[in-house]
């Protein structure tokens, strides 16, 4: 033995960065949670979009990754992609400053499970009874986080949903897109779109001063978006989906670990369990569309 150490396998350094892709869209979500104390909701997403488009561009430009579509077809795609994601990113943002981060997160992870009822619904995708009936008891999960009808009932819990909605009409989009269009057309072009989606918004809200610790949460907000997009590309990339996917669900575990530690928030034993049921069956499911060959590509975020 010379102490080397032996190679990873495609399969464990895609779950990797698909561990590392989701921490770092959840810090991001801690970050926009903390500034929303005292920034409104369109100057964080303002500031940040500009800081987004500027880096993403420069990548973009040294790589020379981005090319317009040729197909009208193609860039209609991208118009409806990007108007589903500014959608996101205000219902998601919303949720996300009045309620605990591992709540929304919860919601969130019921994302495989509408992709694929969609799919099947919108696009004529196959769904056998076992992965229709993993998603009807995956919506009794999410049933049991947001809890309509009950005293912890919210509004902000149908934000939440509804970031769900607006993300599974992206990703439809993104499943029509033709192949030859790259990932930072797409990228840039709804960063582009959520910066001006954010610019009409701050027009109507008032600003406010930004201290050191806030341009350093925005700066660390940024980064962390980037860097959570480029490692869910390489993950997507390395390994084998059916493999790597079901590590976008390390998102919850942070975010139970962040809500616990910077906000002292805990969800109760409800929403734990509801929280438990969209997982499990978001796995189940992703587990069928592997058996089946169908490949199901990792929601990814630019919010």
């Amino acid at each position: 033995m010379d102490g080397a150490a032996l190679p990873l396998s495609p399969n464990v350094r895609g779950a990797l960065l698909m561990t590392g892709s989701m921490t770092a869209f959840t810090i991001n979500d801690t970050f926009l949670k903390l500034l929303g104390a005292d920034l409104p909701l369109f100057q964080i997403l303002l500031l940040r979009s500009i800081g987004v488009v500027v880096l993403l561009g420069a990548f973009a430009w040294v790589t020379g990754a981005f090319r317009l579509p040729r197909k009208a077809g193609d860039r209609w795609l991208i118009v409806i992609r990007s108007v589903a994601e500014a959608g996101a990113a205000w219902f998601f943002i919303t949720a996300l400053f009045h309620m605990p981060i591992a709540n929304v997160s919860a919601i969130l992870q019921a994302l495989p499970l509408t992709v694929t009822l969609a799919a099947a619904l919108f696009l004529g995708e196959h769904v056998g009874w076992r992965r229709f009936t993993a998603i009807l008891v995956g919506f009794v999960g999410v049933f049991l986080i947001v809890r309509p009808g009950t005293e912890g009932f919210t509004i902000d819990s149908l934000y939440a949903v509804a970031s769900v909605l607006c993300v599974t009409v992206r990703d439809l989009a993104a499943r029509r897109l033709s192949p030859e269009v790259p990932s930072m057309t797409v990228a840039l072009g709804t960063a582009i779109f959520v910066g001006l989606f954010a610019a009409a918004g701050s027009l109507f809200v008032e600003w406010h001063p930004v201290s050191p610790r806030q341009w350093a949460y925005l700066a660390g907000a940024i980064v962390l978006v980037l860097g959570g997009y480029i490692f869910s590309v390489m993950a997507m990339r390395v390994g084998d989906i059916g493999a790597v996917a079901p590590f976008r669900y390390a998102s919850l575990l942070v975010a139970l670990i962040a809500g616990y530690f910077v906000f002292g928030d805990w969800p109760d034993d409800l929403t734990l369990i509801g929280a438990s049921i969209v997982v499990a069956t978001g796995l189940f499911t992703l587990w069928r569309e592997r058996r089946a060959g169908h490949s199901s590509p990792v929601p990814l975020r630019i919010r």
